[in-house]
């Protein structure tokens, strides 16, 4: 197949909800996780996209993950609530940690769901989305399994532990600001060894505390955390919130989709603010929309032909994906399609 074919999005997310459904997920649940690699391929970050598809598969297939999630409310205190995943999938714990922040919200002016014993979730934009597209302003934390060594260390004790907020923002598409606290997502360097390619200085050091630009050298070493000491004390924050308050595993006690086997003890914290609660939405959004004039207003530097806001890009990104189909890397279509061997299932393309 040529590197340059286009895949439909609709197919490719059929494709991906029969898998999850073939491993045990009811239906919804299986379409929800599909949605939300598909959705990020369509963002344009490939490395939280269906690449992801086998890793997800095989901790549902050795038992790590429950296909049939069963999350339990275990403390509901009318604005603030934990919740338990039981070890479901991330992506359908999330999605209810979501609704049950911007229901309390609603209610209360601020909704906060703190989550235990989940996993990996994916995109966290995606979540936080929810809340921007119901008028509110969305923050939701996870921990992640260690990938960074703590500032002045050599050894792996600290994940990128990544965090995002959304907001709408009037006219526009919503402003949503996605990072992890490493200088890049670890998906990035398994998505350039996918690929066969280096990958920038400064990203990585090999397992010798060396520079790499080895993505395999940088998988077995340490991810360098973004902006150095102030990266780190961020990710540890988001630990604090995601894993030491929310009463799930933290620090080396969490595994990630890489560790199929292993339970994953990922917690997640999610917070809603509603904006009726503080001004008229429209106020807001006219608000919102000044901000992002003022900042389209900047004199261009050398080499830059536009200003984005934070989300700017992947709206656009997902537009023309929509118009135009994916461009899937040549590892992750046979990827597809080896699964889909194993599975009894045609391939989407």
């Amino acid at each position: 197949m040529d590197a340059l074919t286009r895949i439909a999005p609709g197919p490719l997310t059929d494709f991906c909800a029969a898998v999850y459904s073939r491993a045990g997920m009811p239906e919804a649940d299986a379409r929800l996780v599909a949605d939300t690699l598909v959705q990020a391929d369509l963002w344009g970050h490939q490395s939280h996209g269906v690449m992801r598809l086998g890793w997800y598969l095989a901790r549902l297939q050795a038992g790590a993950c429950e296909a049939v999630a069963r999350p339990e409310l275990v403390v509901d205190g009318g604005a603030i609530a934990v919740l338990d995943g039981h070890d479901g999938m991330g992506q359908v714990i999330a999605t209810r940690a979501a609704g049950e922040a911007i229901a309390r919200a609603r209610r209360h002016g601020i909704g906060a769901v703190a989550v235990r014993n989940s996993n990996h979730f994916g995109t966290a934009m995606y979540y936080t989305l929810m809340a921007a597209r119901a008028g509110c302003v969305g923050f939701l934390s996870t921990n992640a399994s260690p990938a960074m060594a703590p500032w002045g260390g050599r050894e792996k004790a600290v994940g990128n532990n990544p965090w995002s907020w959304a907001a709408p923002a009037g006219r526009h598409a919503p402003m949503v600001l996605d990072i992890a606290n490493t200088a890049v997502a670890r998906g990035k360097i398994y998505l350039a060894r996918q690929r066969g390619l280096p990958i920038p200085e400064g990203w990585a050091l090999d397992a010798a505390g060396r520079p790499t630009t080895d993505p395999a050298e940088a998988i077995a070493g340490i991810v360098l955390p973004m902006a150095q000491h102030k990266g780190y004390a961020i990710s540890v924050v988001m630990d604090m919130l995601s894993g030491v308050l929310t009463g799930s595993a933290f620090g080396s006690g969490v595994h990630g989709p890489y560790q199929a086997a292993q339970r994953s003890g990922a917690g997640h914290l999610m917070i809603v603010l509603d904006i009726a609660a503080m001004q008229p939405p429209a106020e807001f959004g006219a608000r919102m929309e000044g901000l992002i004039a003022d900042l389209k207003a900047v004199p261009l530097a050398p080499g830059f032909d536009e200003v984005f806001y934070p989300g700017e890009i992947e709206a656009r990104n997902d537009l023309r994906h929509r118009a135009e189909g994916l461009q899937l890397p040549a590892d992750t279509r046979a990827d597809l399609q080896r699964i889909a061997g194993e599975l009894g299932l045609a391939p989407p393309f």
